[in-house]
């Protein structure tokens, strides 16, 4: 069975479904300790078993990560999209750039944005949360910017190590 993805375009971005071609990069990133707050490093066996789940969660769920490039060019800077993996208490909007360079110009804002402007009005969820490792200064500065706000009520994904949790308001709240 052959997934279908849809495709999000923002003003600088096109957010795709992952395709063959963007296993080495996503190795790559996992390689690294840039990776230390997505669940890395990881060998590369444990970096394709990973983009096989990305993969597979899309088919399951019917929603899952996507890949960001931007426009005119194939090259991914990252992943961003919804999460919702068997036994997370909430459906997750997240983000991943690979690349340090793609950092500071508004990438995964700008991604993200789209994510949960999708996640509320063609997914129809309730609620979006994003889980951070309480380490991860970049992306707690990103969900606040976001609008986000932490939730310390909030149930764990990963009870055995807790995360913070950022709950996303509805664009009309």
């Amino acid at each position: 069975m052959m997934t279908e993805f849809p495709t999000l375009e923002t003003e600088r971005l096109i957010l795709r479904g992952p395709q063959p071609s963007d296993a080495e990069a996503f190795m790559a990133f996992y390689r690294t300790d840039r990776s230390q707050y997505t669940g890395g490093p990881m060998t590369d066996r444990q970096a394709w078993n990973f983009f096989g789940t990305e993969i597979g969660h899309w088919t399951i769920r019917g929603f899952g990560m996507f890949v960001v490039t931007r426009k005119g060019s194939n090259d991914p800077l990252g992943i961003v999209g919804h999460w919702y993996p068997h036994g997370w208490p909430e459906k997750e909007v997240g983000w991943v750039l690979f690349d340090a360079a793609s950092e500071g110009q508004g990438i995964a804002r700008e991604a993200a944005e789209a994510c949960i402007a999708h996640a509320w009005t063609v997914l129809n969820w309730d609620t979006i949360v994003s889980y951070i490792h309480p380490d991860n200064a970049a992306s707690i500065a990103l969900a606040e910017r976001l609008g986000a706000t932490l939730d310390r009520e909030a149930l764990q994904p990963k009870p055995e190590t807790p995360g913070l949790v950022y709950r996303h308001p509805r664009a009309s709240a």
